[in-house]
């Protein structure tokens, strides 16, 4: 078995990270985190429509978690 523990760092509001101010790397960083939360976000609702082909691929934090997604997988989201 495996087991995958990821913080994921929340949803990251540029007015809030004032990474918009900052810009470079953090903007970067943030839109990189929007990005993939966006991604496990149309994942998770893929897999719950029972979407023949989800979109694993789009972000690398869903195709290190592919296996812990679907299938016969156990998953759990501590908000």
């Amino acid at each position: 078995g495996k087991l995958h523990i990821c913080d994921l760092a929340g949803s990251e509001r540029l007015s809030k990270s004032k990474a918009h101010v900052a810009g470079g790397e953090l903007l970067q960083e943030t839109k990189n985190i929007n990005k993939s939360l966006s991604t496990l976000s149309n994942v998770i609702e893929q897999l719950q429509a029972g979407t023949k082909s989800v979109a694993f691929r789009e972000s690398k934090l869903t195709s290190l978690l592919r296996d812990s997604l679907g299938g016969d997988s156990k998953t759990l989201a501590i908000i």
